[in-house]
């Protein structure tokens, strides 16, 4: 009776994911669909792009931000958060004698800030009054027309922000195991369909956000989400009190730097996967038992169970690996690892319960030897 009642639940939860959460399986809000016509003028942008120990991508990246084909005022503004690897000396390489990069050496971090977000602080500063704001990581590679098609997005829907997933590396075997699901869990958090919404669900993807600077300044700037772990989408969520938020898959940003093994990318999901619960062990728990009918229990059922029982192991199973095609299918791997779905889920429920252990241990938030989640009060905080 116990087995059946745990297929049931299983079964009904992937009907709800698959009917209920806003189509965010399909992917199909992406960049290259419904394009709209060019503004009748091109209005200025900023890149604002924070580094820190970057020298092995950044040449790359700011190489592809120079060579937009953007018809408007541009330019780039990188700021060198402290790098010891010769990133600023790589940038301005890659730059040549243009004059359209400033290289603007970070301040020391200020007490309440993580460093990503003071370095962005700085750059959008520094940036002065331009009509947009394009936040990009230092790692993320530009096609020549994607701020061209980003602001013709921005203009056309008079959107606060236009965020774009960036394309992720996804090659090696630990990629091809961990990467699209990422993505593919990260949209069932938070549907694309219904950011774009008038609902409350907000959310961005840091590596390329062009945000309007007067929606941004309504919105109390980078330091009303100066403590956020995840800070992309505690911005969205800002910014879309401002105007409307356009989240879209892209191929248009790409990151440059591969992932090379399972405890790589572990790292990088448990850098902010407490955050994500708030930092609340009943959350965890929570989490913990969900993730467990979700996504273990079907394939152990279908393999032990008998009966009714199995047959609700087999159908959940079923419909998870169907729910993953699509997101396969943009990554290009093979249709097979929707099989393997239970041992990805089983995966990423590793690496959050290691991000609240972390955080418990004060290295919450480790990122490039800066344990970033904020202790207030005797307590973990940190989500703006």
């Amino acid at each position: 009776m116990m087995a059946w009642a745990i297929g049931l639940a299983a079964v009904a939860v992937w009907l709800v994911l698959l009917l209920g959460r806003g189509g965010f399986w399909l992917a199909r809000e992406r960049d290259d669909r419904d394009v709209p016509a060019p503004p009748a003028a091109w209005p200025g942008v900023v890149a604002v792009v924070p580094a820190r120990d970057e020298a092995d991508v950044i040449a790359r990246s700011v190489g592809s931000l120079l060579a937009q084909d953007y018809p408007g005022p541009f330019r780039v503004v990188l700021v060198d958060d402290g790098s010891t690897d010769g990133t600023a000396d790589a940038a301005r390489a890659a730059a040549g004698a243009g004059d359209r990069l400033e290289v603007l050496s970070g301040s020391a971090l200020p007490g309440g800030w993580t460093g990503k977000l003071w370095a962005l602080e700085q750059g959008v500063r520094r940036a002065g009054t331009p009509e947009f704001v394009l936040l990009t990581d230092a790692d993320i590679g530009h096609a020549p027309d994607n701020l061209r098609a980003l602001v013709a997005r921005a203009e056309a829907d008079r959107a606060a922000l236009v965020t774009l997933m960036a394309e992720l590396h996804c090659r090696t075997p630990a990629e091809r195991f961990l990467i699209p699901a990422f993505v593919f869990f990260f949209a069932m958090l938070y549907p694309f369909r219904w950011v774009a919404g008038p609902g409350r669900t907000a959310a961005g993807a840091g590596g390329c956000m062009l945000v309007r600077r007067a929606a941004l300044e309504r919105a109390g700037g980078i330091a009303a989400v100066r403590t956020a772990i995840i800070d992309d989408c505690a911005l969205a969520r800002r910014l879309k009190g401002q105007g409307p938020v356009r989240l879209l898959l892209t191929r248009r940003a790409r990151s440059l730097r591969p992932y090379g093994s399972v405890a790589e990318i572990g790292r990088m999901v448990s850098r902010s996967a407490y955050a994500q619960l708030r930092y609340s062990p009943v959350l965890l728990a929570g989490t913990v038992a969900g993730m467990g009918i979700t996504y273990l229990a079907p394939p152990l059922l279908a393999v032990l169970a008998e009966g009714p029982a199995r047959a609700a192991g087999i159908a959940a199973w079923g419909m998870m690996a169907a729910a993953f095609q699509p997101m396969l299918r943009f990554y290009r791997v093979s249709p097979l690892w929707g099989v393997a779905l239970p041992a990805i889920g089983a995966a990423y429920t590793v690496f959050t319960i290691r991000s609240a252990v972390a955080v418990r241990r004060g290295q919450g938030g480790m990122w490039k030897g800066r344990a970033q989640a904020m202790v207030r009060g005797g307590g973990v905080g940190g989500e703006a």
